[in-house]
């Protein structure tokens, strides 16, 4: 009867760790193709030395471009560097509860940066990214790993 006990007492000390964790942007997320719908990359987002929140690619999961494709149509430094380990995101500040705003996003494809946004959706189990061009902005859910 002990063991039992013991195991619900530890998985209770547990619960607020997890839930917690559902709350923080940080982690790994699972990118989805707007045009096909399928997995594209994996970002993981963590506190960058400022505290506020960045993200950089991990894994490239959509292989039709090679297996790390260069940024070719990046700028300035990031010009012809592999999109893995390419930092995509940051500069994000907390905007209230399970918000960030004030950051920005560079979309690989094109090159161009956009102002960010993230919010988590589904307890923490999906992230909203925004890309913002003035008032116009387009999210993307991601889907924690």
């Amino acid at each position: 009867m002990r063991l039992p006990l013991f195991a619900l007492l530890a998985a209770g000390l547990c619960l607020p760790g997890l839930a917690s964790a559902q709350q923080s942007a940080v982690g790994r997320w699972k990118t989805i193709d707007d045009a096909t719908g399928k997995p594209k990359s994996v970002v993981e987002v963590y506190q960058a030395r400022d505290g506020k929140l960045a993200g950089k690619v991990v894994e490239i999961l959509d292989l039709k471009d090679g297996p790390n494709p260069a940024c070719d149509k990046c700028t300035g430094s990031n010009r012809g560097k592999p999109i893995k380990g390419l930092v995509i995101l940051w500069g994000l500040s907390a905007d209230g509860a399970g918000k960030w705003a004030g950051g920005r996003v560079m979309d690989p494809e094109n090159g161009k940066d956009y102002k960010a946004r993230l919010e988590l959706l589904d307890g923490g189990r999906k992230l909203g990214m925004s890309g913002c061009i003035a008032f116009l902005c387009r999210q993307q859910v991601w889907l924690r790993e």
